[in-house]
């Protein structure tokens, strides 16, 4: 795969916030404050690290001008189990700073998880609209373990560079002002080069981490249709397409490859041009006798201990600039705001009677795409309205607000009265039972997608349900039973298992007002004998919403509404509609007879 075409920057689905790197870092930072006592704990062992780093060459210099010099056996032999002693001390500390310094940046990671699963729940349906599976999934992964790095070692490895620096330099320059000048000179530059390699390295790495999520999501999307891309013959196509976004991918990162060779072995050289100038001054001045050896020696060792600082230096600034990156990424998801939300006096919904009433409610997808244009009708409790129109008419809508997930754009639902913008959403959401034909099931036991609504029901209760919705037969034929997985959305079981599942777990609900998809055209005649009576039995007594696709459906319907192009063209009953109405008797011709 050449890396000569495709070296466009691809820009994120979502619209990224460009606040500078420091606010964002800093706002990662903020979630260490959940863990503050081990961060802490953490800085200072750092700083009895650093302590020690500063003694032990000093305590070297001691022993080879005294000890060694002085040709002193006994002092020489208590100096290096001191020695010892102070080395073993160090590691002890580093290994509780790397212990507490972990815990934190793995609870910082926890965190954020845990924040963007709750924010991704609370958002609503018109975010999910737009948003990406990989984009999200790139995110909560490996977004997160970048900052989870840098709110650990990453930092703690400058703040731990920056206070050896510091304390080296005030030691040197208390040992020998002019060799300690010498040896720092080439700080300066080695600031401005990886702040200059940091500056470049920023937008780059933005762009790799949105590339990297854009493949993200077209594996998930080959991975999820796997069958479809099969069915019609399209792997090639599709490699094709992956390759391509694969090629991007590949260019963002060579380059970035590119820039790093440069920069990095640069930061060395610069680091490691102060050693050779204190070997080349400091060996004169020893040989003049303006030096003792031990003295060397100890500018030596403090030099070789900012060597390894210095060098992270090249990745550290490239590490805070990719958590830069990643922050603008998942704040941009905790920061979108949803467009339904519980309004701040909300009132729980009472336990309704199921009247709902629309008045003059008009939608339009993002405030542009014009869906619904002035519709109003009434539901009394207990009925039946069938919803029948083309596709695109906008049935889906409808019942799409009734749960509010999404919010009408002009005019008003209520039911009972209340107006659903005043009550709160959960409340709403419990009342409301939903079955549709593309039954949703959760990779998990059969027991637990039917208890998915009451997880506190017992096996009676959940039995029960299975039984009046048809499912219990097949259930118990099962490999395990109720215990049976059914795999990634259900894919294990067949459509008309899934529907009764589904069926059975709105059963177990027991909502006040249903909505449901009658479509039974991709089951036998057996099958769908046992939908309709599990469905009869749910309905009963239930104000029901059904997208009608069945003749006995509209003939038991209590009101039928008949849509085109988003507005009610007629409204009655099966045999009124059939005198009064042309689209209903054209429709019910050509689809339903």
């Amino acid at each position: 795969m050449t890396s000569s075409k495709n070296k466009t920057n691809v820009p994120a689905p979502v619209p990224l916030h460009q606040p500078g790197g420091g606010r964002i870092l800093l706002r990662c930072f903020g979630y260490l404050r959940a863990y503050r006592r081990l961060t802490a704990g953490a800085y200072l062992a750092l700083l009895g690290i650093n302590a020690l780093a500063l003694a032990i060459p000093q305590f070297i210099r001691w022993i080879i001008d005294a000890g060694i010099g002085g040709q002193d056996t006994q002092l020489l032999f208590g100096s290096v189990v001191a020695l010892l002693a102070l080395t073993l001390a160090k590691g002890a500390l580093a290994f509780f700073q790397g212990r507490w310094t972990e815990t934190a940046s793995q609870g910082v990671a926890y965190d954020l998880r845990n924040a963007m699963h709750r924010k991704l729940a609370a958002l609503s349906f018109s975010y999910h609209d737009r948003a990406e599976t990989g984009q999200i999934l790139s995110r909560a992964v490996q977004d997160v373990e970048r900052i989870r790095f840098v709110t650990g070692r990453a930092f703690l490895r400058l703040v731990d560079g920056a206070v050896l620096l510091i304390g080296t330099a005030l030691v040197l320059f208390a040992t020998n002002p002019s060799l300690a000048l010498l040896a720092l000179c080439t700080m300066p530059l080695l600031a401005y080069r990886t702040f200059n390699f940091a500056r470049h390295l920023r937008p780059l790495a933005l762009a790799i981490q949105q590339q990297l999520a854009v493949l993200t999501t077209r594996l998930e999307q080959n991975l999820r249709g796997a069958r479809i891309v099969k069915a019609f013959a399209q792997e090639d196509a599709e490699i094709a397409r992956f390759d391509r976004e694969n090629d991007r991918w590949f260019d963002l990162s060579v380059r970035s490859a590119r820039l790093q060779a440069l920069n990095v072995p640069l930061i060395d050289l610069i680091a490691n041009l102060s050693t050779v100038l204190i070997i080349w001054y400091g060996g004169q001045l020893v040989i003049r006798n303006q030096l003792t050896l031990g003295e060397l020696v100890a500018f030596s060792t403090y030099l070789a201990q900012l060597i390894q600082p210095v060098r992270r230096l090249g990745q550290i600034i490239p590490a805070l600039t990719l958590a830069a990156a990643a922050g603008e990424r998942i704040f941009e998801i905790l920061d979108a705001e949803s467009q339904v939300r519980d309004a701040p006096d909300g009132d729980p919904l009472p336990l309704p009677r199921g009247a709902v009433r629309f008045a003059r409610v008009s939608f339009a997808y993002f405030r542009r795409h014009q869906i619904l244009s002035d519709i109003s009708f009434e539901a009394q409790p207990g009925q039946v309205i069938a919803l029948l129109g083309a596709t695109g008419s906008g049935k889906s809508t409808i019942i799409n607000l009734i749960p509010r997930f999404y919010d009408p754009t002009d005019g008003c639902i209520t039911i009972d009265g209340h107006d659903l913008r005043r009550v709160t959403l959960n409340s709403l959401r419990d009342q409301i039972g939903i079955v549709l034909q593309e039954t949703m099931l959760f990779a998990a036991t059969i027991r637990e997608n039917i208890a998915f609504g009451r997880p506190e029901a017992n096996d009676e209760q959940i039995i029960a349900v299975a039984r009046a919705a048809q499912a219990h037969e097949f259930i118990m034929e099962t490999p395990n039973g109720y215990g049976t997985l059914v795999g990634e959305r259900g894919i294990t079981l067949s459509g008309g298992q899934r529907q009764r599942v589904a069926i059975a777990r709105a059963l177990l609900k027991d909502p006040r007002i249903l909505i449901l998809d009658d479509a039974t055209s991709s089951v036998d005649a057996e099958t769908e004998r046992l939908i309709q009576l599990a469905l009869e039995r749910l309905m009963r007594g239930r104000t029901s919403f059904v997208i009608a696709q069945r003749l006995s459906t509209l003939r038991a319907a209590d009101l039928i509404l008949v849509l085109d192009k988003g507005r009610i063209a007629a409204r009655g009953t099966h045999d009124e509609l059939l005198r009064t109405s042309g689209l209903y008797a054209e429709i019910y011709h050509q689809q339903l007879t």
